[in-house]
């Protein structure tokens, strides 16, 4: 059965950070039709007035945050003392878990182009020990399609294997489809999967996705992703539902009110990072 389109969002010009100017997609709306991605921030700018004055220390807990510089750089520092930069087709996948302060640098380029996920923790997870690690294009095997290509950015793709999320299965794909044309990817049926139209329009089932949209999927065994008149670039994102409580505020994303409110308690009293715990 192949999937088809349960519903779109386009998202709305706002500002994050000290400024960053961004489209952000999905987000306190979207939680329980997208599950288990909490947000969706989409950067496309040849300005770089909108977007130099980054995401100054910050902290997270309860999520994990995956950024997808297609175009330009993003440098990346946090409190366990990790400091790098991924640029031009790289990844970074933030463990947040038991709480991390970490701050996202993003130099001048011809064309910041990309997008930043907010992916959910299980509740069993929500506490589990921080981590930073980048995928850089080294470790991303792009595999040709009859109509196009497709970089494995993480999980799987047919016996191909890329960066493997600890917390969630996670198939994440830059599909590159060549004007007109179409190209076919499996999916498991219960599996939640979303696309995100990077670069130009695509269409699924004869309906249309205009770029920088997210179109979430029914179940099904596969999707027939077509090209509109020009090359278009898909994100493909396929993960399982969580289907648990959500207490979310600013950056802090746990399952209780009352664990929400610990956690900026924590922060206020200076005991916000601590080593793996279980309530």
């Amino acid at each position: 059965m192949k999937r088809v389109i349960k519903q779109q969002v386009m998202g709305f010009r706002t500002q994050d950070g000290a400024g960053v100017s961004l489209v952000r997609v999905l987000g306190h709306g979207t939680i329980e039709e997208y599950d288990p991605i909490l947000m969706l921030d989409s950067f496309d700018s040849t300005n770089p007035d909108d977007y130099t004055a980054g995401f100054p220390m910050h902290p997270h807990r309860g999520i994990e945050t995956i950024s997808y510089i297609y175009r330009g750089q993003m440098t990346h520092k946090d409190s366990l003392g990790n400091e790098d930069t991924i640029a031009d087709g790289e990844v970074q996948w933030m463990t947040a878990g038991s709480g991390i302060f970490h701050e996202e640098k993003l130099p001048a380029s011809e064309r910041m182009l990309g997008v930043q996920l907010w992916l959910n923790l299980p509740a069993k997870n929500k506490m589990v020990s921080p981590a930073y690690h980048s995928i850089k294009n080294a470790e991303i095997e792009e595999i040709m399609l009859e109509n196009g290509k497709l970089r494995l950015l993480a999980g799987e793709y047919g016996h191909k294997k890329g960066f493997k999320s600890k917390y969630l299965p996670f198939d994440y794909y830059d599909i590159h489809i060549n004007a007109d044309t179409s190209v076919v990817i499996n999916t498991e049926r219960e599996n939640s999967v979303m696309v995100f139209t990077l670069l130009g329009d695509a269409y699924i089932n004869g309906e249309l996705i205009k770029e920088k949209t997210a179109a979430k999927l029914t179940e099904g065994d596969s999707v027939e992703i077509k090209a509109g008149d020009k090359n278009t670039q898909v994100l493909f994102i396929s993960s399982k539902r969580l289907d648990e409580p959500v207490s979310w505020g600013g950056p802090i994303v746990m399952n209780t009110k009352d664990e929400l409110q610990k956690a900026f308690d924590d922060i206020k009293r200076g005991t916000f990072l601590q080593k793996e715990i279980t309530y």
